[in-house]
């Protein structure tokens, strides 16, 4: 789905939501491959039940990768992601969790290299079933100007 939405278009506060994603081991097992990640923390279940969570856990990365995914329903062609910032992994999550995502427009600024463009900072947080924030991170996006800053 495509949504033309401008730098003058994003309001400090805006919130969406996405719908739930539950983690399988099918995703742990595809993020090792992909990434040659088989740290024991997430490969090895008999090592884990003798840490302090007791079971394996996902990879950060794969949680962070889904979740950016959940997030990226629509397509606007006025704006790409610049990167992202503050990532921070607060909770362990299982095989079997179910994570969903909320963004939220934390501010908007001038682009001083680009003046057809601005930064529009979103705050996302992924929560788990237990709505216990799971991952935190700043969604940095580029986008274009109606009328470019003076």
């Amino acid at each position: 789905m495509q949504h033309e939405q401008h730098f003058e278009d994003y309001t400090a506060g805006t919130r969406r939501e996405t719908t739930g994603r539950t983690i399988t081991e099918t995703d742990i097992v595809l993020h090792a491959g992909q990434t040659g990640d088989f740290y024991p923390h997430h490969m090895d279940e008999e090592w884990c039940k003798t840490q302090p969570f007791g079971r394996r856990i996902a990879h950060g990365t794969l949680i962070f990768s889904v979740a950016v995914g959940m997030t990226a329903g629509e397509i606007n062609p006025c704006a790409m992601s610049y990167g992202y910032d503050r990532l921070r992994f607060i909770r362990p999550v299982f095989i079997g969790d179910t994570i969903r995502v909320s963004v939220t427009v934390r501010e908007k600024r001038d682009d001083p290299k680009r003046p057809g463009h601005g930064m529009v900072v979103e705050t996302c947080e992924v929560f788990n079933q237990k709505q216990e924030l799971v991952l935190v991170c700043d969604h940095l996006l580029l986008v274009e100007r109606r009328t470019p800053a003076a």
